[in-house]
């Protein structure tokens, strides 16, 4: 029985799509705290989709795919910013105007330009196949994103919580919008490698959000999503070689379904907790029935 459960240990393609999974949960788990309490879940789809012109532009032009990609998701971003900026639209309308109208310009390029890229790759990932080049990637990814917060976590977290705030104690927010901006683009370039365009999203959401309802703090929020993120993509990652499925999709299930679970039972925030103060509100100690 032990051996048989231990068995993925023996494959290294086994081996390293659970390393880089959870190395990419975790940095994504960190990130998703951000994104959730910003709003930013729309945008971190937007950001995962934006990169296909960019993957396809790198192959004809001979660049290295992860540049490609990046540069695209950047120049989306601030795409949307623009529009936000510079007229009456929504920043909801923005986003979904500029993501839908990146990805087509990248499946036209794709049509138009054939080449070895397979869309349903950038769509769905390809953890189990992942090129050394790519882990060494998703490696200075998660280092960069770990410096960032190290020399400006303090100064993000005050930004994001308040804007006014930090502009009038001289803080450059642009600087931080931009920093926090580059740091989601190039975690949705890598983990795209690992879970695809699509899926790439609920790891930058269902951790924060999890572990959003179980603290109020955001310090023990940020190391409860961080490990969830982690934990579950590297777990998801190795349930994957016994189901047969995709490593993307038992990821992704496997955190809804924790989302779910806390969603439900959480000690202050759950569904359950929430019935009982409804209950304890309407029926006060010392009433009379």
């Amino acid at each position: 029985m032990i051996e048989e459960l231990l068995l993925p240990f023996d494959y290294e393609y086994m081996r390293n799509a659970m390393l880089i999974s959870g190395v990419i949960g975790a940095v994504c788990g960190l990130l998703s705290c951000f994104v959730a309490l910003k709003g930013w879940s729309l945008l971190g789809d937007a950001l995962s989709h934006a990169v296909v012109p960019g993957v396809a532009l790198a192959w004809i032009l001979g660049l290295p795919f992860a540049l490609g990609a990046f540069a695209s998701g950047m120049l989306a971003a601030w795409f949307m910013g623009f529009i936000r900026r510079n007229s009456r639209i929504r920043e909801d309308a923005a986003i979904g105007i500029v993501f839908t109208a990146f990805f087509g310009a990248g499946l036209v390029l794709l049509t138009l330009f054939p080449s070895n890229i397979r869309l349903r790759t950038i769509v769905f990932g390809n953890v189990l196949g992942i090129a050394p080049g790519d882990a060494v990637q998703m490696l200075i990814v998660a280092a960069g994103v770990l410096l960032v917060m190290a020399l400006r976590g303090r100064d993000l977290v005050l930004w994001a919580f308040d804007p006014t705030h930090a502009r009038a104690i001289g803080l450059d927010t642009r600087l931080l919008q931009t920093l926090l901006l580059g740091c989601v683009a190039a975690v949705a370039v890598a983990a795209m490698v690992a879970v695809g365009a699509v899926l790439v999203i609920a790891m930058l959401v269902a951790p924060g959000a999890t572990a959003y309802l179980l603290t109020d703090r955001f310090g023990r929020m940020m190391a409860g999503a961080t490990a969830l993120g982690g934990g579950s993509a590297f777990i998801g990652a190795y349930l994957s070689y016994f189901l047969d499925g995709s490593t993307g999709g038992v990821i992704v299930c496997l955190q809804a379904l924790i989302f779910v679970i806390v969603l439900v039972f959480a000690p202050q925030h759950g569904l359950l907790a929430a019935r009982r103060a409804r209950q304890r509100a309407s029926h006060p100690a010392g009433s009379i029935a």
